[in-house]
């Protein structure tokens, strides 16, 4: 029996609410759900951190939920966002044409790290990937898969 049941959501903690909302609703197309200041004494004790406050906003983006987190108190530090450091992650989003997703993107200011890169083996042979960075520099990667003949 499986202990887990389902996908909830995924999180970032980010450094300003306001410029990511600008990247994932307005730029990236993801429906904000909810945007609220929460303080309250169950917010500390599922953080471990006293006297927790933080701004939360609730995306949409295909049937999946993606959590932003600005901590307000405590102040967090900004580590190494390195794709190659333990505990790093990043999410990847299904796309049509990356070609000229990336091209429109690139000129509204996207940092792309590669051009879109096909996938020679595997299960997404014959299909492109590109990883880029959000306002924060949190990895994120866009997947076209391949065609199906």
């Amino acid at each position: 029996m499986a202990i887990v049941s389902g996908f909830n959501h995924a999180s970032f903690t980010v450094s300003d609410m306001d410029r990511s909302l600008l990247f994932y609703r307005d730029l990236l197309g993801m429906t904000l759900e909810a945007d609220r200041e929460l303080q309250a004494p169950h917010i500390s004790r599922i953080t471990g951190f006293p006297g927790t406050r933080m701004r939360v906003a609730n995306l949409r983006v295909a049937g999946l939920m993606l959590e932003l987190i600005q901590y307000r108190e405590p102040a967090g530090e900004r580590p190494a966002l390195r794709t190659c450091n333990v505990g790093n992650a990043h999410i990847a989003f299904d796309v049509e044409d990356l070609p000229k997703l990336c091209r429109e993107l690139s000129a509204r200011g996207v940092q792309f790290r590669s051009e879109p890169v096909e996938i020679p083996s595997g299960p997404l042979q014959g299909g492109y990937v590109v990883y880029f960075s959000d306002p924060d520099g949190i990895t994120l990667e866009f997947v076209q898969r391949p065609q199906v003949a």
